[in-house]
């Protein structure tokens, strides 16, 4: 060992820091070329068929007319495909933030009534200005606190409440859809004596087409064909009389630019939703982007895509739609299709704002049925069936938080079961905080095996015991460390380890709980007659500890050097 307080170094390895310098202008078409327009062209008139419906629906969910949910496909999505740095990810309200926007504002205003939608837009504006500060301070890191487990059952939770409202359409059973998740239950029961046939036979008929059509050609806007198919049988036979609902009259014309006007209390009671809704959307946005980026082979800009969030939501408050976000089912499909830019997003929105100039009339008859077999159709992977018994099997701890994350959005409300969430995610890393990696290190004696909580294949020096934590030493870890410190020296025969060396390598930090623990085990240490060196300490940390006390002249024991000594001759 060369010195002391000399950290080894490797040649091997190097680390290379780049100056973030100046937010580079990336441009909103980048990657389309003469080669691939024609197909990009095309996989936006995909997106269209793709999106229309769905938006639809949606909007239905969040308590909206059906143009809020148009609205957020012209200038939102414009507005977004010019900020990104993703050249996949597509914007767009999706049903986890349909149902926090229900949940929500129907806890203050009546689904339909023009203050419920003044709120709904105000709760994008702040989500909107929230992203805008995440990307500005850099607080991306903030979404890792939503792990899988806990997105796995927020959303499932969101996506079970949706799936009884949609049953209920397909059934055409009248509930309070902006009720809690148990009343709807109650309602879709209580209503079954009044199951229309037809609607029934209309879910059926399209949810077996989504599914078969996603089997033999998933290319195919399916959610398209099968709208379109029942309006025309709709308006065909009648079926309107015979107690089908549909889906009325859909102004007409562009998205013209607007303001919510709401109290300052009102603004501040939206606060909370529209933190969730930022949350989730920057979890799950973030994961996506990177994703398609490695998949695909170009950079991504996080803070960028942050700033875009914030700018497409403050667009859609300002134009009469509700929170957008990332669809992943959307991004996905737009990958299978061959896209590798955003000019597809460009083209939905010429073509929705086509639709709402000159087509409403076309949406008018779409029947009710059919929009819910196409939600619960595209809502049923949210459910998370397939990643909880994933979890089942590779943690149960995990699929615990998983679970309570799910029943609490489930039966306590969106935002409630969001900040269960976080204070599970605290739990979980206190938990795992609390248990570091702890290997200790004997000589090559029989006996000593007993020490080795870790199978390393390391020795060291007679009598000299090397213990090493791979992780900061804290409040949450420092009487764990303390414990095993004690376990290791008194299981073997007394005398047997007359040096102690505290590997620091991994050693990033320590706190204030954590130097009084070691200056009580360094006292415990001299009772024992054993004396304490520290190996490989980080410069930073070493002027840390001579802060806390816990560095000083008298610390190290001159016979250490022997010890460590003898380390390095091994």
């Amino acid at each position: 060992m060369p010195g002391f307080w000399r950290r080894r170094s490797s040649s091997k390895t190097s680390c290379a820091f780049r100056s973030p310098g100046r937010l580079r202008v990336i441009r909103p078409l980048s990657g389309v070329t003469r080669r691939n327009a024609a197909g990009e062209v095309l996989a936006g008139v995909t997106l269209l068929a793709i999106a229309v419906p769905l938006n639809i629906g949606y909007a239905q969910i969040a308590g909206l007319a059906p143009t809020a949910g148009l609205y957020a496909l012209v200038v939102p999505a414009i507005i977004y495909t010019l900020v990104v740095s993703s050249r996949q990810v597509v914007a767009s309200p999706d049903a986890a933030a349909a149902a926090l926007v229900a949940s929500s504002v129907g806890g203050l205003a009546v689904a339909g009534s023009t203050g419920y939608a003044s709120m709904a837009l105000a709760q994008a504006v702040i989500s909107g200005l929230l992203f805008v500060a995440a990307a500005v301070f850099k607080l991306g890191f903030l979404a890792a606190f939503l792990s899988k487990p806990i997105l796995v059952g927020f959303v499932g939770g969101l996506a079970l409440d949706i799936m009884v409202s949609q049953v209920a359409k397909m059934l055409g059973v009248k509930i309070d859809s902006g009720g809690e998740f148990v009343g709807k239950v109650a309602d879709l029961i209580g209503g079954l004596g009044g199951v229309n046939g037809w609607s029934v036979l209309i879910s059926v008929l399209a949810v077996g087409v989504l599914l078969a059509g996603r089997r033999l050609a998933r290319a195919v806007p399916w959610a398209l064909v099968v709208l379109v198919l029942a309006t025309v049988v709709v308006v065909t036979t009648g079926l309107e009389v015979a107690g089908v609902s549909v889906l009325g009259q859909v102004e007409a014309g562009p998205p013209s630019l607007t303001w919510p006007v709401l109290d300052l209390a009102t603004w501040l009671a939206l606060v909370p939703s529209a933190i969730a809704l930022t949350l989730v959307t920057m979890a799950e946005g973030l994961l996506v982007a990177r994703s398609y980026a490695e998949k695909n082979g170009y950079t991504t800009s996080p803070n960028r895509d942050l700033l875009a969030f914030g700018a497409a939501n403050i667009a859609s408050g300002a134009s009469g739609s509700f929170a957008v976000g990332s669809s992943t089912s959307r991004t996905a499909a737009m990958d299978q299709a061959g896209s590798r830019t955003q000019l597809p997003t460009l083209v939905a929105a010429v073509g929705t704002l086509l639709l709402l100039v000159f087509g409403t009339a076309l949406l008018e008859h779409i029947p009710s049925p059919a929009i819910g077999a196409v939600v619960a159709v595209a809502i049923l992977p949210l459910l998370g069936i397939r990643e909880f018994r994933m979890l089942w099997k590779r943690d149960r701890f995990e699929f615990a938080i998983g679970a309570a994350c799910f029943l609490a959005t489930l039966f306590i409300g969106a935002i409630p079961g969001i900040l269960i969430s976080f204070v599970l995610a605290l739990i979980n890393l206190a938990k795992r905080a609390a248990n570091p990696p702890i290997d200790v290190l004997a000589d090559d004696d029989p006996g000593s095996a007993l020490l080795s909580t870790a199978a390393i294949g390391t020795t060291t020096a007679p009598g000299v015991l090397v213990i090493r934590l791979a992780a900061p030493l804290f409040f949450a870890n420092s009487a764990v460390f303390s414990d095993t410190v004690k376990r290791a020296i008194g299981a073997v025969p007394a005398g047997s380890v007359r040096h102690l060396v505290l590997d620091l390598e991994a050693v990033t930090d320590v706190d204030v709980t954590a130097a009084e623990t070691l200056e009580s085990l360094l006292r415990w240490l001299h009772d024992e007659g054993v004396g304490l060196a520290f190996s490989r300490a980080r410069p930073g940390l070493v002027d840390r500890m001579r802060v806390l006390g816990v560095l000083t002249d008298e610390t190290v024991y001159p016979s250490n050097r022997a010890a460590l000594e003898a380390l390095a001759d091994r």
